[in-house]
């Protein structure tokens, strides 16, 4: 062998150590790239993660910002409105007061009169003030001062100027007095734009304080007014649409917690969970209006102790500058109620609007009398005769939501499935697929199941290795190494090149080949366990289906209870006004 051949030799092995190394190199290179696509699907997996439960810490911190800002402005309110109107709590303490301190006579004329001054100059635009002067005139016998205080606090309020007297009037036996103020201030109201103190009214009747012939009066009164009204329309559906809102707050929520596969697979599942919700309403309406109705009313025995409870009511009553604070309040307590959800709270507040409107017309103080007795001060015996009164607007109101619900029943339920799973470097979209649950379960599984076959089946084999083109350039190579062997007279070259050669590129495809079964069987596993999932998750579906329309079927058999129910409100009161109320044993002892 020659020296060129001996120099070519050397120069042909140091090439084939240095072909080794690069595919050692290559190998090395093609591991750590395969390490960092795991870890890069491990972080792209965590970040959604985190995604996920930051949003769900910047909802939680929303709420409980809201809720924490609710709860400040509450304070704030109440000490804004005992600062500006706590002036009023002394003389409305002292208004009762100073009645039954003529009762028993403890207390000085001199005194009370003093106490009548001190708080006119308190409080120098408030209709109660110059009203506890006037009695403490009439306790004095100084009719002069009397008619002057009597007068003024006529001037400052009359509606309740005219109440007030005439429930003293009556506390004290003197029924013709007392009938004339009550009907003195029945004949100066407009029914479609009462003042806040005609809640005391139905106070009045629920109570027994006018006695018979005030009843009467305000049973004709009433009777006359409600005919009036109802046959205006747009005010029968305004306390219709208010009944309305009052049902719809009634509703509990029902989460995917109930129906957990039911919830992640089929698109019906926001009408599913709306109608079920709605459904459950009926036994919540049943339970609260039942609860109302059937509680016990213990009136006082004595005329004095019903009037007082009453005068309590009517001197406490919010002034119409305290409105708009109660109203802020009132959606303040609502955001608290409700944990910080704004949403929920501002519907509920809405719906309750008109309980603190400065005028309300009749139909309204009924219902407001109904739904939300404290925002006009009345008590839960008159909650009750004002529920009755309402049985109509509740009745279309309660079937109006039923057929609501009912109407929107899916008929239809699908489940869908459609998802991206990350493959090591690359990522698997299953198509979408859809089936309805109408069709039995076997052939639903069969269907998704053949679906799943028929896209995962190209994509695994799309992992696999292409060995022609590798073996394709491996033999160029080789040929090009042989081609090189003998352009340069050498036979040992021609035949060590190619054999080098092709020793890398066996070495080269089999790395390449072994890491694509890997990866074919790593995707084989991956893909295999998601269709058992899907296959799973549409089993449970089908499952929380028929759990689902268990629950509704539950729920909405409550319906023709709640029916029955609102019926029978017609039992409730006297004939057909819910006015009839009771008379004290008191009634006609002089006082």
């Amino acid at each position: 062998m020659t020296e060129t051949d001996y120099a070519l030799h050397r120069k042909v092995a140091e090439v084939s150590r240095l072909v080794v190394q690069v595919a050692e190199q290559v190998g090395h290179v093609s591991g750590q790239v395969t390490a960092v696509e795991a870890g890069t699907q491990q972080t792209r997996t965590e970040l959604q993660q985190l995604r996920d439960e930051f949003r769900a810490f910047v909802d939680q911190a929303r709420l409980t910002a809201a809720l924490q800002r609710a709860e400040t402005k509450v304070g704030v309110i109440q000490d804004q409105l005992d600062h500006e109107f706590g002036h009023h709590k002394v003389v409305r303490r002292t208004a009762v007061g100073m009645l039954q301190a003529f009762d028993i006579g403890l207390v000085a004329e001199d005194t009370v009169r003093m106490v009548g001054d001190q708080l006119m100059l308190q409080t120098p635009r408030y209709w109660l003030a110059p009203a506890l002067v006037a009695l403490a005139a009439w306790s004095s016998d100084d009719p002069q001062l009397c008619e002057r205080a009597v007068q003024e606090s006529f001037r400052r309020s009359p509606d309740r100027t005219s109440l007030f007297f005439a429930l003293v009037l009556r506390r004290q036996g003197r029924h013709a007095e007392s009938t004339r103020w009550l009907r003195h201030y029945l004949m100066a109201q407009d029914p479609a734009a009462l003042g806040r103190e005609f809640a005391v009214i139905l106070e009045s009747v629920a109570q027994g304080a006018f006695g018979a012939a005030g009843r009467a009066m305000l049973r004709d009164t009433m009777d006359e007014w409600h005919g009036l009204l109802a046959g205006d329309e747009d005010a029968q559906d305004a306390q219709i649409e208010r009944w309305r809102a009052e049902i719809g707050t009634l509703c509990p929520t029902v989460t995917g917690d109930e129906f957990p596969f039911l919830h992640r697979v089929s698109p019906q599942w926001p009408q599913l969970a709306q109608v079920l919700s709605a459904a459950r309403m009926q036994q919540a309406v049943l339970d609260k209006y039942t609860a109302i109705t059937d509680a016990e009313h213990h009136p006082s025995s004595r005329i004095e102790d019903a009037v007082d409870d009453i005068l309590d009511r009517l001197v406490s009553e919010y002034d119409n500058e305290e409105l708009p604070l109660r109203r802020d309040l009132a959606y303040q307590e609502a955001v608290v109620a409700h944990d910080g959800d704004t949403i929920r709270a501002r519907a509920d507040a809405d719906a309750d609007s008109a309980s603190y409107d400065v005028t309300l017309d009749y139909l309204t103080v009924q219902s407001t009398a109904a739904l939300n007795p404290s925002a006009i001060g009345t008590s839960q015996a008159t909650r009750r005769l004002a529920v009755a009164a309402c049985r109509d607007w509740f009745h279309h109101a309660h079937q109006a939501i039923s057929a609501d619900y009912r109407a929107a029943v899916p008929q239809d339920v699908w489940a869908r499935f459609d998802a991206t799973y990350p493959i090591g470097s690359q990522s698997f979209t299953l198509p979408q697929w859809g089936g309805s649950f109408r069709t039995p379960l076997p052939e639903l599984q069969q269907d998704l199941g053949a679906h799943w076959d028929k896209h995962t089946a190209p994509f695994i084999a799309a992992l696999g290795y292409r060995y022609a083109g590798k073996v394709a350039v491996a033999v160029l190579v080789a040929v090009l190494g042989l081609f090189i062997g003998n352009a340069v007279g050498s036979p040992a070259a021609a035949v060590v090149i190619p054999l080098l050669v092709a020793a890398v590129a066996a070495l080269v495809i089999n790395q390449g080949a072994s890491k694509a079964r890997q990866a074919q069987n790593s995707a084989r596993v991956l893909l295999g366990e998601a269709k058992r999932d899907a296959l799973h998750q549409l089993a449970g579906a089908s499952a929380d289906l028929t759990t689902w329309q268990n629950a509704y079927a539950e729920a909405d058999a409550v319906e023709g209870r709640v029916r029955e129910f609102i019926a029978s409100l017609s039992t409730a009161a006297d004939g057909n006004s819910p006015f009839g109320g009771r008379t004290v044993p008191r009634e006609g002892k002089p006082a």
